[in-house]
């Protein structure tokens, strides 16, 4: 399987903030954006992996700034790592006004899909990624640490085993 560039499954969704959208303060809903992280973040995966995708975990969504009812709301997505049948999407949410002034970073995220057979609902390998900026380089090789964090607080790996971590920080006391 060929290794793909970042930017070939980099993926940008826009979406106009409703009144149903919103809380009673005028405000997106943090349920909404999630839902619409989960879906751009479901399309560059699978756009990466040429197959469908499940979403496997979400790290720490942060809310920097609100998003308003009449907003437009962009989303960018990019896979930042490949495994063997996972990849981790980083995500960035802007807001701006509906003549695309005043662009705001809102909020961003990591979350990691799983590439799925859909006859067998079995995982699927897939391509390795090839970053190119230094940005890209950066998410790439930080990538690991973030898993084993994640596989930690899943208590699927114990802190004494996270070799990246452990690499990184020093050893855990």
């Amino acid at each position: 399987m060929k290794a793909k560039s970042c930017r070939k499954s980099k993926t940008t969704m826009t979406q106009l903030v409703l009144p149903n959208d919103t809380n009673v303060l005028g405000n997106l809903f943090g349920g909404i954006l999630m839902q619409w992280m989960d879906i751009v973040g479901a399309i560059c995966a699978s756009k990466h992996a040429e197959s469908q995708t499940v979403t496997a975990s979400v790290d720490n969504i942060s809310f920097d700034n609100p998003i308003n009812l009449g907003d437009v709301v962009t989303l960018e997505a990019q896979v930042s790592r490949a495994w063997n049948t996972s990849m981790e999407v980083y995500i960035e949410v802007y807001t701006s006004n509906i003549k695309g002034k005043a662009k705001v970073k809102s909020n961003h995220a990591y979350f990691t899909f799983v590439a799925i057979d859909l006859e067998s609902k079995r995982p699927v390998k897939v391509p390795a990624l090839t970053p190119k900026t230094s940005e890209e380089i950066k998410r790439y090789e930080s990538a690991n640490r973030r898993k084993e964090i994640r596989l930690i607080l899943g208590k699927r790996l114990k802190p004494k085993d996270a070799k990246e971590i452990i690499d990184y920080f020093g050893e855990f006391q």
